[in-house]
């Protein structure tokens, strides 16, 4: 409890950053196809989103280093309210998707100065339990983003958007506020893509598939929802299907990882997701709640993976190489999410719904093969490192996990 109470602004602030985040990309899906964007102009916002949000990864460090924790964490947040709110002042894709570069600017940036501030709070005893706190608080604000989503999309437009932007201008009071001391500004990590190709090639592909799922089906799954017939309240208990059905797999999936060989876990799981793509497909006509317990099934396959290609990763690397190994596995994931929603949302409007889970399969089948041609070019080192579930929030998420994977 002691903890708890000690860490409550950073928590509190990241429960309302979820709640703003994680509710307007289906807010901004819902509302642009009742504006008669095309599906691709939709997909187009998800794309947008992710490259504001990998631009503050890079750029967050910095401006830390120049102007401080809460002053960094102040301009992140405005930025954000200001593209959360300009979405009433004018409706258009391609403006839209500026404010959506703005949104995931503060998103990525404001998750980095929490976690340098969680990351120079912590130690060595009780890391573990305010990580473990932290990814039930960040999983939890997830969640609950997406059942805000049916409550939202019943008021008026200017309304859903300004209550977003109240919430991610409230973030701003916990952490602005807070007695703590501001913690030493970290080095920024050297961005270095090429080290997880080096380190495992698998593993880099892993985390590409892991975008292609979830930032297709978290960007562009309300365009699917609303072609199979769900309604507002349903989208959004749609998407929370999946993040439950995620956060269910945690613990199994890490028992898995730790007992066997790490590259059949992942190929396993990409062959269960394949599997449940195929099964949604099949589904999608059969009423709500198949559905709803399809996107449960994808969720709990794919959400896993990204996690189990980075622990894959980490066997190969050492101890002084892991905070760059993580940064570069959140670049190849930002890549894969920075394309796979405006990929999806042109073969939904060329080829129908089920192009969404189509395309999500073909990665997996991919991600199969090449998994299997891996297994052939070396084995995986005895000493592993333990599974840790990674949260794809920023590039300082490298340095709160490190210790926990070099424990042993």
């Amino acid at each position: 409890m002691r903890l708890l109470i000690s860490f409550a602004a950073l928590f509190l602030s990241v429960t309302l950053l979820q709640l703003s985040s994680g509710g307007v990309g289906p807010l901004d899906a819902l509302t642009g196809l009742a504006s008669d964007f095309t599906r691709a102009e939709v997909g187009f916002l998800g794309s947008a989103h992710f490259m504001g949000f990998f631009i503050g990864c890079w750029w967050a460090p910095r401006l830390m280093g120049t102007v401080g924790h809460s002053r960094a964490f102040a301009a992140f947040a405005a930025l954000g309210a200001i593209g959360l709110l300009a979405h009433t002042l004018i409706v258009d894709p391609l403006a839209w998707a500026v404010m959506r570069i703005a949104s995931g600017v503060c998103i990525a940036g404001s998750y980095t100065v929490i976690e340098a501030w969680l990351q120079s709070k912590v130690t060595n005893e009780t890391r573990g339990r305010a990580m473990g706190t932290y990814r039930v608080v960040d999983m939890g604000g997830s969640l609950m983003a997406q059942l805000m989503i049916g409550v939202l999309a019943d008021v008026e437009t200017y309304i859903a958007y300004n209550v977003l932007t109240l919430m991610c201008c409230a973030s701003l009071i916990p952490l602005v506020l807070t007695r703590a001391s501001q913690p030493e500004t970290p080095t920024a990590p050297r961005l270095r893509p090429v080290l997880a190709l080096k380190r495992s090639p698998l593993a880099a592909a892993g985390v590409v598939v892991a975008a292609l799922s979830g930032a297709s089906f978290r960007m562009v799954g309300p365009i699917y929802g609303q072609e199979v017939g769900l309604n507002a309240d349903q989208i959004g208990l749609f998407l929370a299907s999946f993040v439950a059905g995620g956060a269910i797999a945690q613990y199994p999936t890490g028992w898995l990882a730790d007992k066997f060989d790490r590259r059949w876990v992942l190929i396993w799981l990409s062959g269960a997701s394949a599997l449940a793509c195929l099964i949604s497909v099949q589904f999608a006509g059969s009423g709500t709640q198949a559905i709803m317990l399809t996107a449960a099934l994808f969720g709990f396959t794919s959400f896993p993976i990204y996690s189990v290609a980075a622990a894959h990763a980490h066997d190969f690397a050492t101890s002084e190489e892991r905070v760059e190994l993580s940064a570069a596995l959140m670049f190849f994931y930002a890549a894969g999410a920075i394309a796979a929603p405006w990929v999806t949302s042109v073969l939904i409007a060329g080829f129908g719904p089920q192009a969404l889970f189509t395309f999500i399969a073909s990665g997996h089948v991919i991600l199969i093969l090449f998994g299997l041609n891996r297994m052939r070019a070396r084995n995986t080192p005895a000493d592993r490192t333990p599974y840790v579930y990674a949260p794809r929030t920023s590039f300082q998420i490298g340095r709160l996990l490190r210790r926990q994977r070099d424990k042993r």
